[in-house]
């Protein structure tokens, strides 16, 4: 039997006083990142100044930012070439984006938030519309994640981009490899670089198997296995309830050999991660699993299984007259030429209505007709609507923001997508949450702390000259 432990009021204040202390102390550490960034870069001008003077020879010139570089090093006990890149950083930090050195500063946002803006924003040498893009992504990052922040800028800055996706791609393609990295204890990484789309569905499709695999699982039979499942469920994504498993058949009481071998159950408590990573070995040495308990239940078993990608592709990226603007699941940019292909394939595709200038989805249809308010909240949301939370919203839950045992209604102004860690967070706990009219999401912590989750917009730029006739 399990108990809710209560709290109390001084339970709460503790924890709202750690929670403020906590905001402070972030904010006092950005205004110090702010002072140091000025700090490198001043150093950075000294060395660049010495330098100005010296022959014109590359080495004989760099002799003075390595002397300087060494001297910080030294006094802060870091390696030199550390603190050469921190100059170099800073001041291009001080010099092209003064707006985020201010932010920076002033502790609205945190040095990885600036790193995300100034290494996002490198490819824009325009300075209007390297101003246009900080002032747009600083008002993300004075409110939301980092990672967050990162998918905006990169949205953004791909569209500033001065050579289209599908040039760059033709050439980034040529590096694709496959390469091992030993990681010690004896474990090692095969890692694989290749087209976006190809490794999104590679995993995918493994996530997949691994959820049928999981999905015929028996329950834990012992306190040992149902620590085991409970301490995999902390994991959030890496969860895994308990999977069969092969093994030798074990009799029970005065049971045959036969009846033994037809009553095995073998309890599986590998985590969701594990699993793909076995999973992954089994396809590349063998072709398929090689242990594969959904044959009885999956049609075809786990080969049958393929990959799910979701690409959003703007209209005249599908007419062929742009070469912009097309996702994978709303995190990473795709090439035009990838993205029609995708879409002249899928059995079906939404049409997705956003605002001219918000860029905020307003409707969403399609010529087979069917699951449409899912389709809208998966066009809306694009992933779960915690704050912070990135993870894909095919992987989410429909969520009634309002009880709809309470009479909340069941429509988009009161749905949205929660993966199951944060699903399950707002109906055990006592967080809340309440949906505006403009799709914003209002949480409210169990201390009464609030923030707002926005729903995310398509970017979207208005081409030159006059659009086609349709």
């Amino acid at each position: 039997m399990t108990t809710n432990p209560t709290f109390d009021d001084r339970d709460d204040a503790v924890i709202d006083d750690v929670v403020s202390t906590l905001v402070e102390n972030e904010r006092a550490a950005a205004a110090l990142e702010a002072e140091n960034v000025m700090g490198f870069a001043t150093a950075m001008r000294v060395a660049l100044s010495r330098s100005a003077h010296k022959p014109k020879t590359v080495q004989v010139r760099e002799m003075q930012l390595r002397s300087i570089a060494a001297e910080i090093g030294i006094a802060l006990r870091w390696n030199d070439r550390v603190v050469q890149r921190r100059m170099n950083d800073a001041i291009d930090l001080v010099d092209k984006w003064p707006a985020t050195l201010d932010a920076l500063s002033e502790g609205r946002i945190s040095m990885r938030h600036a790193s995300v803006i100034r290494e996002e924003g490198a490819v824009i040498d325009d300075p209007n519309e390297r101003q246009a893009f900080e002032e747009v992504v600083l008002e993300r990052a004075s409110t939301d994640t980092v990672a967050r922040t990162r998918t905006l800028a990169r949205a953004i800055a791909e569209e500033l981009h001065p050579e289209s996706i599908t040039v760059r791609h033709a050439r980034a393609e040529n590096d694709r490899r496959v390469w091992v990295n030993d990681v010690g204890d004896g474990i090692g990484e095969l890692v694989v670089r290749h087209s976006i789309t190809l490794v999104r569905a590679m995993r995918d499709r493994l996530t997949r198997q691994a959820h049928a695999v999981r999905s015929v699982a028996a329950p834990p039979t012992s306190d040992t296995e149902a620590d085991a499942a409970a301490a995999a469920e902390r994991d959030g994504d890496a969860a895994s309830d308990p999977a069969p498993a092969t093994g030798d058949a074990s009799a029970t009481g005065a049971a045959s050999d036969s009846d033994a071998a037809s009553d095995t159950v073998v309890h599986d408590t590998r985590t969701l991660d594990q699993m793909r990573a076995d999973l992954a070995c089994d396809l590349m040495l063998t072709g398929q699993p090689a242990i594969d308990p959904t044959t009885d239940v999956v049609p075809g078993g786990l080969g049958a299984i393929r990959a799910h990608v979701q690409v959003v592709v703007p209209a005249l990226t599908a007419a062929g007259v742009s070469d912009r603007g097309a996702t994978i699941d709303g995190l990473s940019p795709v090439d035009a030429e990838t993205a029609r292909c995708l879409m002249a394939t899928a059995p079906g595709w939404d049409r997705i209505l956003t605002h001219p200038v918000t860029g905020a989805v307003l409707a969403v249809d399609r010529y087979q007709r069917n699951r449409a308010m899912e389709r809208f909240l998966a066009a809306r949301d694009i992933h779960c609507r915690f704050p912070g939370c990135r993870m894909p919203a095919r992987y989410c839950d429909y969520d009634h923001n309002y009880d709809w045992a309470l009479g909340g209604p069941t429509d988009v102004i009161n749905l949205a997508c929660l993966c199951k860690r944060h699903h399950t967070l707002k109906t055990e706990t006592k967080w809340t949450a309440r949906q505006r009219p403009d799709g914003s999401i209002e949480w409210t912590s169990p201390l009464g702390h609030t923030t707002i989750d926005k729903p995310e917009r398509y970017v979207t730029f208005v081409p030159d000259g006059d659009p086609p006739p349709f």
